[in-house]
C-alpha cells in the first residue's frame, strides 16, 4: 500500500479574524506620531504639541491604499463610481516608562493597544532642542527597550490572570474532555508566560493551530505586527544616512527579527501636506530627488496584517476590497454582501495580471482563462471576481 499523505495543518493566524483591521500609531512621548499621524490621514485630527499627553483619546481616520492595479482598472473601465481600499489607522497616547504600572496614560494607553491589530511603531532619531524628549535625549535604542519591556510587562500581567484563573478550575481533577481541554490551555498559557518573561514577544514564537485559538482571546501586545518608523530630520532622509540606523537595524534584528523597518521625516511628509497640490509635491521630490515615505508604509502595514485585495469592475463602478490572505471564494461573497456568503453558489474569477497581458475581458475569455470555480476556491491577491448567489431568505 502506498504511504499515506501527510495532512498539511492549516496555519492559523495570531490576532482577530477580520478584514477591517485596525493599525495604531505607538511609541514614547513627542517623537512625532500626531505629526505622521496627520501627514498619513491627511486630516486634522490629532493633537501634535511640544508635550507629553496631548494626545489622551486615540482619533481614528481612514487611509486610501495606493494600488497601481486599482488605477488601472479606473483608467480601463472609465466607471461612474470608483471606490479604493482602505486602512484605518489610530493615533494613540504616548507612552512613558512605567506605563505598565499605570504610570502616565499608561494604562489607557495600553488599552487602546490592545484593541488595534498592528502597530506602528515610532522611533525618534531627530534632534530638536525646541522638541522635548521624555528621557532627557535622544536615544533610539533605550526608546525601543522602553517600549517593548512596558508592552511584554503588560502582557505577563494579562497571562498571569488567564492562568489564575485557569489553575483554579484544572484543581478540581478529572479525565473529561472539558478538563483535558483546559490543561492543555493551561500548557499553553504557562508555555507564554515562560517566553514572555524570557524578553520575547509572543508574536516571535513557533505556534500551533491549538494554541493560537488559546492565545488570540487573549489580545496580547507583543501578539501583534509591528511596523517600526524610523523618524530622521528631513535632511538625514533625503540622505538616507543616520548615525542610529545600524544600531536600531541591529536590535530589530536582534528582538524582532523580521519586523519591517522604514525610514521617515514626519517634519517632511508634513510639509508636503501643505503643498498646493499632487503636482507640487512631485516636482519637490524630484528637486529634492526623493519621494514620500507614505506609500510604502500603508503597503507595509497591509502585507504585516495578511491582507491583499480583490476588484469588482465594470463602467458602473470600480472597487478594491480587502480582503485576509487565504479567504475561500463564499467569505469573499460575504465582505460584498453578508447574504452573499450564506447564498453563495459560485464564481467567475481572473486575476488582474491575465486581464493587464490580455488588454481586455473579450481577449480574457477568447483565451480561455477565465474561471468558474465553488467553495473551495482560495482568492488570490488581484483576483477580480464576479459572484453568483442565490435569492436571500427573508
Amino acid at each position: 500500500m502506498p504511504p499515506k499523505k501527510a495532512v498539511k495543518e492549516e496555519k492559523i493566524l495570531l490576532g482577530r479574524p477580520g478584514n477591517s483591521l485596525k493599525s495604531g500609531i505607538v511609541g514614547l512621548a513627542n517623537v512625532g506620531k500626531s505629526t505622521f499621524f496627520q501627514a498619513l490621514t491627511k486630516c486634522s485630527l490629532g493633537n501634535p504639541a511640544n508635550f507629553p499627553y496631548a494626545t489622551i483619546d486615540p482619533e481614528e481616520a481612514r487611509v486610501v491604499v495606493p494600488d497601481e492595479r486599482y488605477d488601472w482598472l479606473c483608467e480601463h473601465y472609465n466607471p461612474k463610481s470608483r471606490v479604493p481600499a482602505n486602512l484605518t489607522v489610530y493615533d494613540i497616547a504616548g507612552l512613558t516608562r512605567g506605563a505598565s504600572t499605570g504610570a502616565g496614560l499608561g494604562n489607557s494607553f495600553l488599552s487602546h493597544i490592545r484593541a488595534v491589530d498592528a502597530v506602528f511603531q515610532v522611533v525618534r532619531c531627530f534632534d530638536d532642542a525646541e522638541i522635548i524628549h521624555v528621557e532627557g535625549d535622544v536615544d533610539p535604542i533605550r526608546d525601543l527597550d522602553i517600549i517593548s519591556e512596558e508592552l511584554r510587562i503588560k502582557d505577563i500581567e494579562f497571562t498571569e490572570k488567564a492562568h489564575e484563573n485557569l489553575v483554579k478550575q484544572t484543581r478540581r481533577g478529572g479525565q473529561s474532555l472539558e478538563m483535558k481541554k483546559l490543561k492543555e490551555e493551561q500548557a499553553t498559557v504557562e508555555k507564554i508566560l515562560e517566553m514572555l518573561k524570557a524578553g520575547k514577544d509572543v508574536r516571535k514564537g513557533d505556534w500551533s493551530p491549538k494554541e493560537v485559538e488559546v492565545i488570540n482571546p487573549l489580545f496580547l501586545l507583543s501578539a501583534k505586527p509591528v511596523v517600526f518608523l524610523v523618524n530622521l530630520s528631513e535632511k538625514d532622509y533625503i540622505r538616507q544616512k543616520n548615525k542610529n540606523l545600524p544600531k536600531i537595524a541591529e536590535w530589530v534584528k536582534e528582538h524582532a527579527t523580521g519586523d519591517p523597518i522604514i525610514p521617515i521625516s514626519v517634519s517632511f511628509e508634513e510639509r508636503l501636506t501643505r503643498l498646493e497640490n499632487d503636482a507640487a509635491v512631485d516636482a519637490e521630490c524630484k528637486s529634492l530627488g526623493t519621494k514620500s515615505a507614505l506609500p510604502k508604509i500603508v503597503t507595509t502595514m497591509r502585507k504585516a496584517l495578511n491582507l491583499g485585495s480583490f476588484f469588482t469592475t465594470g463602467t458602473d463602478e470600480v472597487r478594491q476590497w480587502t480582503l485576509r490572505n487565504g479567504t475561500k471564494a463564499p467569505q469573499a461573497a460575504g465582505v460584498i454582501h453578508g447574504d452573499f456568503e450564506k447564498t453563495f453558489i459560485q464564481v467567475v474569477v481572473y486575476n488582474f495580471s491575465v486581464l493587464k497581458e490580455e488588454g481586455d475581458e473579450a481577449a480574457v475569455k477568447a483565451k480561455g482563462k477565465v474561471m468558474t470555480k465553488g467553495k473551495d476556491y482560495v482568492v488570490e491577491d488581484g483576483d477580480i471576481l464576479l459572484i453568483k448567489a442565490g435569492a436571500a431568505k427573508s
